[in-house]
């Protein structure tokens, strides 16, 4: 395992996808503009003063919800309880961080904090989030990017990349990461449902 290294290396902002940062902002300027902006479909990040606002493209919410759809039909095909909780803001004032997964759950029981955070990275942010999530304390985060997901399990206070979720030991992230990909949505349910149920 080695020590994560930050989320956006710096390459071009995709079509769609538009971000601004704001130094020197305030936790009580945060959670104005947090509380008072109601589009669903913007981001905010906060880490120790900066914030960065996006909105993303229309790719980016394609693969968080495929990606979601077929953990959510991994879950239900080996009875495992999951609980989703979206785009939810989370935020910690004494560790001034905050920001809003592409989407999270918690397995096992319903709880404050997510244990995992999906990111999809479409294109680059500017802000860390592995390092708003380790404040946080979500114990893991994966990332998907060029079409692959990477794992990163949170030791002490910084994640390290690892081959699969030790949440989820039993999820083939490669197999999941085939269907993701797939255009048409439907089918890849499907197929990635038949190939749960006979592995052969």
């Amino acid at each position: 395992m080695a020590v994560a290294a930050p989320l956006y290396p710096h390459e071009e902002v995709r079509a769609g996808e538009a971000r601004i940062v704001l130094n020197d902002v305030p936790w009580s300027t945060y959670l104005v503009l947090r509380d008072s902006v109601r589009d669903a479909h913007t981001r905010m990040t906060y880490l120790r003063g900066r914030l960065e606002i996006m909105s993303p493209s229309r790719e980016h919410e394609t693969d968080k919800t495929q990606i979601a759809r077929l953990l959510e039909l991994f879950c239900l095909e080996r009875d495992i309880p999951l609980f989703g909780y979206g785009s939810t803001t989370f935020r910690r004032e004494d560790k001034e961080r905050g920001l809003e997964p592409d989407e999270c759950y918690c397995r096992g029981e319903d709880r404050d904090m997510p244990d995992v955070a999906l990111e999809v990275i479409a294109s680059s942010g500017i802000l860390d989030k592995l390092e708003v999530y380790a404040g946080l304390g979500v114990r893991e985060v994966w990332v998907w990017k060029a079409s692959r997901i990477t794992v990163y399990v949170l030791r002490g206070d910084a994640y390290v990349t690892a081959p699969r979720s030790e949440l989820l030991p039993a999820l083939d992230l490669a197999l999941l990461a085939r269907f993701a990909d797939r255009l048409d949505q439907p089918q890849a349910l499907r197929e990635y449902r038949d190939a749960l149920r006979d592995p052969t």
